[in-house]
């Protein structure tokens, strides 16, 4: 079994050290310091080499320290949480996540292009390789786990026993896992890890890990006498199942399954695909003939677009607008009917407001509005000259700006009167001021993305002949935006500040936006090849 490891690291760094030299030549500016054939040159390969090692030690810690972190300790300091409860606040909160991340991220069921070459391609013992794969990192996640179990447990007052006691378990809750699923290949269902999850799962899991940490607020948490039961039945499980684990003689057939499936169908898959999303936007486009306007011009054709894309422009918008007014609506309701959380979501919103920015980025309509003008209308028009012609692109610019900021600004405003009334209700406002601040500060982010998405699309225009996003830029921005949001939450600034901040930064942004459409739009608003 060891030779088969040492195998299967040798495989595995070639094709690792290979999209890495890959990943450097779709970076603008820096793939011109990586000619074509730097694959076969030693000096590269051995930069990429050394690159590689350095990810494999990065990546056992990095992402487990951040998962500890904004997992559980930054909201330790949120939600204040006093010291004598923070150690059953760190079992409440990550005993789910670990069982969610055992189905979601169980390496034995992930599909690598590695393990495809080594098991389908080359023909290698498929129970050797997957064991031996399968143990030594488990094993990497054991190490990566205890470090940051100590770190972050010892931080919240968990005696050293306890976070030791939080690893075995999140070691062993993977490793039943794998019993589970072995099992179900043998019925001949399919692997739940593998399974497509529906939109009604998903937000049913959404739904719970936020109530976590919204019972966390209220100080309701699961007892520790439950959760020391729960990770020593896991425990339990986890050595019962080693020797069916063991026994399992159809890695092969199980591994033919995960990885044909990603891998020698993905194209067939992915046509299939863009068959579907097609189909399912011709459905959302209105065909009614009697569809018209009477304006001229760019305007005219502005508004036939809107009118026949009217489900996917404004079909989204709207569902948000209603769900965040249903829910605004109810902890309004419920801050009248309790005094302790009124109290409690007051000191919350007081310091809120950066935790928007990334709500407003995931309601913004911006991306889907770009991708919408690109497939039915920019793909056909951009072949024309007069299309391409600076007059044009900037007219259609404002014109498609004030769309979307219309779009975009129906959720934002009111979220920004839910929010306002949420804040009086549950004790109100240091200054009248703040008032007026949240609900022009959430209008102006709905501005911001929608400036920043339309502007993005007309100065890197991502798209291909073939509709499919070709700007390794572009992905880099979008990518960085995300980013970006997300810390946002973690920001604590007073509501006030924070939302004079936003303003400014928005009209800001908005007018060195417009001029960079102006000054480079007309050279890059291309089809690329």
């Amino acid at each position: 079994m060891l030779k088969t490891l040492l195998i299967s690291f040798k495989l595995k760094n070639t094709y690792l050290v290979n999209s890495i030299l890959h990943g450097f030549r779709q970076i603008p500016l820096i793939k011109k310091l990586f000619p074509p054939d730097v694959y076969s040159m030693t000096g590269f390969k051995v930069f990429a080499y050394v690159l590689a090692v350095l990810w494999g030690i990065f990546s056992t810690f990095a992402f487990k320290l951040l998962y500890f972190m904004y997992a559980v300790y930054i909201w330790k300091g949120t939600f204040e949480i006093e010291r004598s409860a923070q150690p059953q606040f760190f079992f409440h909160l990550l005993i789910p996540l670990t069982f969610v991340g055992a189905f979601a991220n169980n390496y034995m069921f992930t599909p690598e292009k590695h393990k495809y070459y080594a098991m389908m391609q080359l023909g290698m013992d498929a129970k050797k390789f997957t064991l031996s794969n399968y143990f030594f990192c488990l094993a990497k996640y054991f190490i990566g786990f205890t470090v940051c179990s100590l770190i972050f447990g010892t931080a919240l007052h968990l005696k050293p026993w306890q976070c030791m006691l939080f690893v075995v378990f999140a070691a062993c809750a993977k490793t039943a896992v794998c019993l589970i699923e072995m099992i179900r290949f043998k019925k001949g269902k399919k692997l739940s890890t593998r399974t497509k999850i529906g939109i009604l799962p998903i937000l049913l899991g959404a739904a719970g890990i936020i109530g976590l940490y919204v019972l966390s607020v209220f100080g309701y948490m699961i007892p520790l006498y439950v959760s020391y039961g729960i990770m020593a039945l896991t425990i339990i499980g986890a050595f019962l199942a080693l020797p069916y684990i063991f026994r399992f003689n159809e890695y092969r057939a199980m591994n033919k399954m995960i990885l044909n499936t990603e891998f020698v169908s993905q194209m067939d898959a992915k046509a299939a695909q863009n068959i579907r999303m097609q189909a399912n936007t011709q459905k959302n486009i209105s065909t009614d003939t009697s569809i018209s306007s009477s304006k001229s011009g760019f305007e005219y054709l502005n508004e036939l677009f809107v009118k026949r894309h009217k489900k996917i422009l404004w079909g989204s918008s709207v569902k948000v607008t209603i769900g965040a007014a249903v829910l605004l609506t109810f902890l309004c309701v419920l801050c009248i009917m309790s005094h302790k959380e009124s109290r409690e979501l007051n000191r919350l919103l007081s310091r809120s407001l950066p935790y928007f920015v990334f709500l407003m980025y995931a309601v913004n309509r911006g991306m889907q509005f770009t991708q919408a003008l690109f497939v039915n209308c920019d793909h056909s028009l951009l072949t024309y000259p007069f299309y391409k012609e600076p007059k044009a692109i900037l007219t259609l610019f404002r014109i498609r700006l004030r769309e979307i900021i219309k779009v975009n600004l129906l959720p934002a405003a009111v979220g920004g009167i839910g929010l306002d009334a949420l804040m009086f209700v549950s004790g109100g406002a240091d200054s009248p001021i703040t008032y007026g601040v949240i609900f022009v500060s959430m209008c102006a982010l709905s501005v911001f993305f929608s400036v920043h998405y339309l502007t993005i699309y007309y100065l890197l225009q991502p798209y291909n002949a073939g509709t499919e996003i070709k700007n390794g830029t572009y992905k880099l921005i979008t990518s960085a935006t995300y980013l970006v949001c997300y810390f946002m939450i973690y920001l604590k600034v007073p509501t006030l500040v924070f939302g004079l901040l936003t303003i400014v930064f928005c009209l800001l942004y908005a007018a060195v936006a417009c001029f960079l459409v102006y000054r480079f739009a007309p050279k890059t608003f291309r089809i690329h090849s």
